[in-house]
């Protein structure tokens, strides 16, 4: 089995994250902030413990700032959905994920809010200039993919912040964060939304949003924090204003192992790895005839996601031969169609190959090989 699909889901985990989950399901089981017994506070230590180890890997200030979700999306909703109101005035780009895209197009509809959108080029790059031309005094919110779940272009935050002047910075960093460097304060970042079941090494189930200081998202769900039990009122105060309900307490402990993992291998060893399996990658498809990569302009700032297509086949064609061989790839849109129409690549869409960090040398020979095949080369 070779999987090429960690741009979804990092497979297989490292065994630090499965001891963290399994220990929790075999020793632990209680239920964080809702008991006053011994496993129910060890618990909630597994969750404040994942919580300051995250926030320290973003070099945030609070960790009472660090929300844990259910995914990317939910991340993404509750700084889009609850932070933006009626008419107000929002900018993104043509590379935007729909877990960013859907939630705008809500708003429009029901609330006038207006959308402006930067057209990226074919290589995914971002027109700062146009960027800078677009945003407005009145601009609530600039919307930035950091890394593209179709090309994997990284877009520069730093110079996006120069950009963009006081309007609030909202970041989909679930491509990147795990492989490239992430400082909520260097970069100037308000909000940063991911999942952690990719680079992060959770199992599905996780994510979280970083809210800076002063900035103040109405809730997405209101209900049971485990304080304030004698009031109907929902809590003000961080992280419960934002987290309510039962917790997948398992994988935020999966998570511990995932940090754990990584503070142990080093970001930059991890990145370097990524790196060079991408550039491996872009290399042999790029020398089959009838094959072309798209997003590929020589540019170093990539996460490890490459998108192609091959002359006189569709994509769902090239990913069932290689499902046939136990190789998994992503076939299609990737939940991102305007990034496709962007790339050219619409409706069809793509075969997507994101290689991971147990992935081997081996594994991309069998893979190239498999498409050369598949080309009839």
């Amino acid at each position: 089995m070779i999987y090429l699909d960690n741009a979804a889901t990092s497979f297989p985990k490292p065994k630090e994250s499965m001891e963290h989950l399994n220990r929790f399901v075999t020793e632990i089981g209680g239920n964080p902030g809702r008991s006053g017994h011994s496993l129910s506070v060890e618990a909630a230590r597994v969750v404040f413990e994942a919580r300051e180890k995250l926030t320290a890997f973003i070099n945030g200030d609070d960790s009472e700032r660090m929300i844990f979700t259910q995914n990317g999306t939910e991340s993404l909703n509750l700084a889009i959905l609850g932070l933006i109101e009626e008419r107000d005035h929002v900018v993104t780009t043509s590379l935007e994920h729909n877990s960013v895209m859907r939630p705008l197009m809500f708003l429009m509809k029901k609330q006038g809010v207006e959308v402006s959108i930067i057209q990226c080029n074919r290589s995914g790059s971002l027109d700062l200039e146009a960027l800078a031309r677009t945003v407005r005094k009145d601009t609530k919110a600039v919307i930035i993919n950091h890394g593209s779940n179709v090309v994997g272009v990284t877009q520069p935050l730093h110079d996006i912040r120069q950009a963009i002047g006081s309007a609030i910075l909202i970041v989909d960093a679930c491509q990147t964060i795990g492989t490239h460097p992430i400082d909520i304060n260097r970069d100037n970042i308000d909000i940063l939304c991911f999942s952690c079941h990719k680079s992060l090494f959770a199992v599905q189930g996780v994510g979280a949003i970083y809210i800076r200081n002063g900035i103040d998202p109405v809730p997405l769900k209101f209900g049971g924090t485990g304080s304030k039990s004698e009031s109907i009122d929902h809590p003000e105060f961080l992280p419960d204003r934002y987290e309510c309900g039962t917790p997948n307490t398992p994988g935020i402990a999966s998570l511990l192992g995932g940090l754990a993992f990584i503070e142990k291998e080093g970001l930059t060893k991890i990145s370097e790895r990524k790196t060079s399996m991408r550039e491996k990658i872009v290399r042999g498809l790029s020398a089959i005839h009838g094959v072309t990569v798209h997003g590929n302009n020589g540019n170093k700032a990539y996460v490890p996601v490459v998108s192609f297509t091959m002359y006189g086949k569709l994509p769902s064609e090239i990913g069932y031969a290689l499902n046939q061989q136990q190789i998994y790839v992503r076939i299609g849109l990737q939940c991102s169609p305007m990034a496709h129409k962007t790339i050219g690549t619409f409706p069809e869409g793509t075969v997507r190959v994101s290689p991971g960090y147990f992935t081997t040398d081996e594994d991309i020979d069998t893979f190239l090989e498999a498409v050369r095949i598949i080309a009839g080369q």
